[in-house]
């Protein structure tokens, strides 16, 4: 069939020529050939009103009412990135303060059993993180970044009002009186009528949802301001992710010491009206930002197109690549891209089931319907999506481990000696540690990690990003197991004290400090694990997919979370009888448990699930990678012809 007969046009960057057959030695000859058969057409007809036509090829940075930036030093840059980091330090701060004193506040106020507590936290924290895909969809495929956040940041501030409500007015709680810490214990105290735990759930979810609107779209919000054309651009974007974590890592410092001081000081209602306040200045800073914000055009929506390659390729799936009817790849000509905000993208080999939703065939004519014909840059949007998934999967398990140090390790230090020198550290500080090793190495990494790292590997950021989540879970292995060994001493140091039944009092000759060694390995683990995560999302993620790439790591810390809730319930009814008497490993009573066994646990699962990433991060393929050698192949192939 002649290419000018169906109004289809060759790319001049192509090979010239459309074959009418396609029929390769071998498998592995298709499958390096496939990508350099393109057809390109000015007539196509997309779900979102044409192609879009920008300087970037589709990704040009546009002001806040979709136009073109005329001046771009003007906007962007580490100026606007620091406005949005005001906004992050808060987010983190309200989401940390909660964390840490929710389950205090629902086990001492609203007198819910602590396990119970623990496990409604977590689905809060989980809820809150996995539904950041709602925030990511709603970004890329219609809101854009910047209203996205502006939406759902004031949601997270009227959820957190709300909360501040309840520990204020004594309508919304149980009775307090005759209710002190052996009346807890016993469970003799006033519960939480129905209607006031529904109360404290509705507001605690709403704040919930606010979080999940916000924390796709900020890393990548912030990312934007940065110019892809710029020589630096690399540099600035490593740079900019490890300065984000460090916004997150200073709302966590001040969550657990200044919130907590506020608590113990002033009263439950002090401390979460200052999560509220908080987040109030950080909405009006955000807001003041907004003349020098870079913007990204939102693309339609995301599962929209996904569906369409899916449906297109299930269409198509008993048509042969050698078929005598194939015309061709098909795609837009020249720079433009069929999708707002994005640019385009070359075709992989990967997945190749889907390509059969970018055949161009004789009956499709031409003008096609998008559910019956794709363009190659679309279906390599579901590829990418698809590719990713292993990577951030693999991060659960840290996740889970994150979860549990936040309730398994304040119980370890209620046992313990909590003083410094003459100053005694609240328990609920303890978490305070983490933040303060993150911050210390975020410091210390381009002046000492990078020089010493990249001697190694020779990288010039030291490490690749998934070198990076590499490392992380690596040194978490390392602090979960340290975990367990020091909780066999203690629980048995506990047991020769005649400490065993005191599990709510602490021994004055063992100090709380020897938990520094896990909380600092866990905060490296979590510094190098998270960071190159999202950084490695936002780079590999499609153009108009980037607010859905970073909600994969959300996602993950949700299903962490999750997960945590599901092994404590699968430990607790395994290692546990109440009709023999016998003690789970997770009992309420610290001594009697056997918390060395399950953090053990953890460590065979994190060395099982490390094993996984590095298979995982072995077959991936950096795009950047991809493209450099697809454009290599068919330099290869124009010249063997």
């Amino acid at each position: 069939m002649d290419a000018s007969a169906s109004k289809e046009i060759k790319s001049p960057e192509l090979v010239p020529g459309t074959p009418p057959s396609f029929q390769p030695n071998s498998e592995s000859q298709k499958r390096k050939k496939l990508g350099i058969y393109f057809i390109e057409s000015d007539d196509r007809r997309t779900a979102f009103g044409g192609g879009y036509m920008g300087a970037a090829g589709g990704a040009t940075p546009v002001n806040i009412h979709g136009k073109p930036i005329s001046n771009l030093s003007k906007t962007g840059g580490w100026v606007a990135a620091f406005f949005i980091f005001g906004n992050e330090m808060a987010e983190r701060m309200a989401y940390f303060g909660l964390s840490v004193n929710m389950v205090a506040f629902m086990f001492y106020v609203m007198h819910r059993p602590f396990s119970s507590s623990a496990n409604a936290v977590n689905n809060f924290l989980g809820i809150s993180q996995a539904s950041s895909v709602l925030g990511g969809f709603l970004a890329d495929a219609y809101l854009g970044r910047y209203w996205t956040i502006a939406i759902f940041t004031s949601i997270y501030l009227v959820g957190l009002t709300g909360i501040t409500l309840c520990a204020t007015m004594n309508i919304l709680v149980p009775n307090q009186d005759q209710c002190d810490q052996i009346a807890l214990l016993l469970g003799n105290c006033e519960p939480a009528k129905p209607w006031q735990m529904l109360y404290l759930y509705t507001v605690l979810y709403v704040t919930g949802f606010g979080a999940a609107g916000i924390r796709p779209c900020v890393s990548s919000f912030g990312a934007d301001q940065f110019d892809e054309r710029s020589r630096d651009y690399k540099a600035h974007l490593d740079r900019f992710f490890n300065f984000f974590y460090l916004s997150v890592t200073v709302g966590a410092i001040v969550a657990f010491t200044v919130v907590v001081y506020i608590q113990i000081k002033h009263g439950w209602g002090s401390a979460f009206g200052s999560l509220a306040i908080a987040m109030g200045m950080s909405n009006l800073l955000f807001f003041l930002g907004t003349p020098l914000y870079r913007h990204r055009l939102p693309g339609g929506s995301p599962l929209t197109r996904v569906a369409q390659v899916l449906v297109a390729a299930f269409r198509k799936r008993n048509v042969a690549f050698e078929s005598s009817e194939y015309i061709g790849l098909y795609e837009l000509p020249g720079k433009r891209s069929a999708i707002k905000g994005s640019n385009k993208i070359v075709h992989s080999d990967d997945f190749r089931c889907l390509d059969k939703a970018a055949l161009q065939l004789k009956e499709d004519g031409a003008d096609p319907s998008p559910w019956r014909l794709c363009t190659v840059t679309q279906v390599e949007e579901v590829k990418i999506l698809l590719k990713l998934v292993p990577i951030p999967a693999c991060t659960i398990l840290l996740n889970l481990i994150l979860t549990e140090f936040l309730t398994l390790s304040v119980q370890q230090a209620y046992t313990l000696n909590t003083h410094m020198g003459i100053l005694k550290l609240p328990v609920t500080c303890m978490p305070v540690f983490p933040g303060l090793s993150i911050f210390l190495l975020l410091c210390l990494y381009y002046s000492v990690f990078v020089p010493l790292s990249r001697r190694i590997t020779g990288h010039p950021h030291g490490a690749s990003q998934l070198q990076r989540v590499g490392i992380g879970l690596a040194v978490s292995i390392l602090s979960v197991a340290w975990a367990g060994v020091f909780e066999r001493y203690r629980r048995h140091y506990a047991i020769e004290q005649g400490y065993e039944a005191s599990f709510l009092t602490s021994m004055p000759n063992l100090s709380a400090y020897w938990l520094l060694i896990q909380y600092c390995l866990i905060g490296i683990a979590e510094v190098f694990c998270i960071v190159g995560l999202l950084e490695f999302l936002y780079e590999e993620a499609p153009d108009a997919m980037r607010s859905i790439g970073s909600a994969y790591a959300a996602v993950a810390g949700g299903l962490g979370c999750f997960a945590a809730t599901i092994l404590n319930s699968i430990v607790k009814s395994i290692t546990g009888n109440s009709e023999e008497r016998e003690k789970s490993w997770l009992s309420q009573n610290i001594n009697t448990g056997r918390f060395d066994y399950f953090y053990w646990l953890l460590t065979v699962l994190s060395v099982m699930n490390f094993l996984a990433f590095l298979y995982a991060a072995h077959r991936y393929q950096y795009r950047s990678k991809q493209v450099i050698e697809t454009k290599e192949q068919v330099n290869g192939q124009l010249n063997s012809k």
